[in-house]
């Protein structure tokens, strides 16, 4: 493979820090260590670099790890042919460019030693502390020769394990596989696939959740160079052919220049061309792209403030396009990420994307969690946890995966599931009926809000509340939702096969598997289960208490909403003088009017006695049908008809129609009906009826 398209993200990088020399690294490694007083030349980029984002860094660790480093590592040689030591100097000088703290740059530096030289885990715990030996073994791989097939999945699972107490363990695997990425080209084709599948299935995802974004572009141009060498090259070429295409952009980003100094809003208008990858994918979406699509333009500023100043400014001088707008500043992604989005057309009809950000919002926005520094820092009067340190970075996503692992110890289950749920590339937050919060992909349902919240205690659910109304297990979520789960009391029920339909999180689908199989059986029907019983009718009464200013009228209730002392109610004269009395909220009210019939006022009569329908909503159980009636017995209701749904995920529908000595007594009734275990609703029937 060419030099270029080993490294497709060069053209994105032109304009900033210049990359290191290799060969001239490798002569430096090979005259090992400077004298005393100064540092190795070898390392003087690691230190220039780190010395841009910390100042007052003491460099002497990094040189006492860089003299192990090379050392253990002499006499070792890459495939390319370089001194092995330029591979931990590569990664340790990718991460503090992006702004890694000391102690992950020393670490960076020792992060081959304990698996490719006799250098042990108690040795870099003794020279260089605890911190820096977990680092270390965190990005360790495990032997073939103790897992055989295994050791590729079950290392990163012990590296997720170490990322979930400490994120810069992963911080330092993303930048070791970004450079084995950058010099994959002396490795044999079928190798590279390899290498770039998985790159492309976990690390990619990975680097994306943890939002650092300036290793993730640079890594999908490198997979998509080896995995579609021919959609590279077609996009390699339209990126050439469209050299000029930023004398537009830079017309554009002088005009944004002029108009914010008038404003008076101090910003730095940058040009941020688009990696392959995105002009790849927006050319798909597209078509034939303009000049202005091949790059963005990126506003800087020193307030959260000015940023909506910015925008304001924009949207005023220019001529907006609202559908792209997008706030993540007051509503941030999930992976640390804060911008404004938006859009605007030039005199032309040109449209040019745009970013608008702080200073600081650009670092974590490129840099993602390896900005945010030491995540273990005391803060000042904070109480320490009891043993454990709590990670103020740990995302939602990752504690969710650190949860279903240990419920999976079969390597090949993993590696599946790891791949699933990476490829979930959107969070949404919901939340629970205590006040607290869940984090779910994009997509979970009511299922796997069960399985978040209560572990294998959800083979119990039965059903849920979303927003208050009452849901099946299989409705999608959406962000911001509230979601109380139902339980039921009996200790032997459990999940249904049809639930693997709806689960998206493997926490859920592994619960529900691992149940299913060792209850082959399935959950049995109890014999007590509700059934639907023959409809018991009698005849309709007169509606008496209803009365009408209408000779000789017959007046019959409407059997659509059974209507009751004191609704409000209209009435509308049918064949043979009878006139049936609707409740006025009733659908048939609104369509008769429709259809041009007159209303005739109704009012109520003396006589309490009334006939009303009410639908419970409910979950299977044993002795429900029985409780039910016995409820509505004690509240001196006498049931006219009577009908059971068959249950449909679970849920079951009980339409009942009742006589009722005293309409007062319609409140108690409903309240004693919905005390009955199992049921979540009551309310009056509010169905369609024939028109008359």
């Amino acid at each position: 493979m060419s030099a270029e398209a080993t490294n497709p993200g060069a053209h994105s990088r032109r304009r900033g820090r210049p990359r290191i020399d290799l060969r001239r690294l490798g002569r430096a490694a090979l005259l090992g260590p400077a004298g005393r007083d100064r540092l190795p030349d070898a390392i003087g980029h690691v230190a220039d670099a780190h010395r841009a984002h910390h100042p007052e860094a003491d460099l002497a660790i990094l040189h006492k790890a860089y003299v192990l480093a090379e050392s253990s590592h002499r006499g070792q040689f890459r495939k390319s042919g370089e001194p092995y030591i330029t591979h931990p100097l590569a990664v340790t000088l990718i991460l503090a460019e992006l702004g890694a703290e000391t102690t992950t740059l020393t670490a960076s530096l020792l992060h081959d030693t304990v698996e490719d030289t006799e250098v042990t885990l108690d040795q870099v715990r003794e020279e260089f502390g605890a911190e820096v030996c977990y680092l270390v073994d965190g990005v360790t791989k495990l032997e073939k020769v103790d897992y055989g097939a295994a050791a590729e999945p079950e290392t990163f699972r012990k590296m997720l394990v170490a990322t979930g107490n400490d994120v810069r363990v992963m911080s330092i695997k993303l930048a070791d596989r970004l450079h084995n990425m950058r010099t994959l080209g002396v490795m044999r084709p079928e190798k590279q696939a390899r290498i770039a599948k998985v790159t492309r299935d976990v690390l990619i995802p990975l680097a994306e959740r943890l939002g650092v974004q300036a290793l993730k572009t640079e890594l999908e141009d490198l997979v998509f160079a080896i995995l579609h060498p021919a959609e590279y090259e077609r996009t390699r070429a339209l990126i050439a052919e469209n050299a000029t295409a930023w004398d537009a952009l830079d017309a554009i980003a002088e005009n944004f220049r002029t108009v914010l100094r008038e404003a008076g809003i101090a910003a730095e208008v940058l040009i941020r061309p688009r990696h392959f990858v995105s002009v790849h994918r927006i050319r798909i979406k597209r078509g034939e792209l303009r000049g202005t699509e091949f790059g963005r333009l990126l506003v800087l500023v020193g307030e959260d403030a000015d940023c909506y100043g910015v925008l304001g400014e924009l949207h005023t001088c220019f001529t907006p396009v609202i559908s792209e707008f997008k706030d993540f500043i007051a509503a941030p992604k999930f992976n640390l990420y804060q911008s404004l989005h938006t859009a605007v057309a030039g005199p032309d009809g040109a449209v040019a994307e745009v970013l608008i950000r702080t200073h600081q919002m650009h670092k974590v926005a490129e840099a993602g969690v390896i900005a945010l520094g030491n995540p273990y820092v005391p803060v000042e009067g904070a109480e320490p946890a009891d043993g454990e340190r709590a990670d103020p970075t740990r995302p939602g996503w990752l504690s969710r995966l650190l949860d279903w692992q240990e419920s999976t110890p079969d390597p090949d289950t993993f590696w599946s599931s790891l791949r699933a749920e990476l490829a979930q590339d959107r969070e949404i937050t919901v939340f629970r009926a205590d006040g607290g919060t869940l984090g779910l992909p994009a997509g979970a349902s009511c299922v796997d809000a069960a399985y978040a919240q209560y572990g294998e205690e959800a083979h119990a659910c039965i059903g849920a509340r979303v927003n208050g109304r009452l849901a099946t297990l299989s409705t999608v979520l959406c962000d911001g939702d509230t979601v109380h789960l139902l339980l039921a009391q009996d200790a032997a029920s459990g999940p249904s096969p049809d639930w693997l339909d709806h689960a998206r999180t493997p926490a859920a689908r592994i619960a529900i598997t691992s149940w299913l199989a060792a209850h082959p059986e399935g959950t049995k029907i109890p014999a007590a289960a509700p059934r639907r019983p023959a409809p018991v009718t009698a005849d309709r009464p007169a509606a008496a208490n209803a009365v009408v200013d209408l000779p000789d009228a017959t007046v019959r209730l409407a059997g659509c909403c059974t209507p009751v002392p004191p609704d409000a109610v209209t009435g509308f004269a049918v064949r043979g003088g009878t006139v049936t009395v609707h409740r006025e909220e009733c659908p048939a009210v609104a369509r008769m009017k429709s259809l041009d019939r007159e209303p005739i006022p109704v009012t109520w009569g003396d006589s309490a006695e009334c006939r009303v329908t009410l639908i419970a909503e409910s979950f299977g159980r044993p002795r429900l049908l029985a409780d039910l009636t016995e409820a509505i017995a004690a509240q001196s209701a006498a049931i006219v008809s009577a009908t059971v749904e068959p249950p449909t995920q679970q849920r079951v529908r009980h339409t009942y129609t009742l006589q009722l000595p005293d309409s007062a007594g319609l409140p108690a009734l409903m309240r004693a009906m919905r005390d009955v275990p199992g049921v979540y609703d009551v309310s009056r029937a509010q169905h369609p009826a024939a028109t008359s």
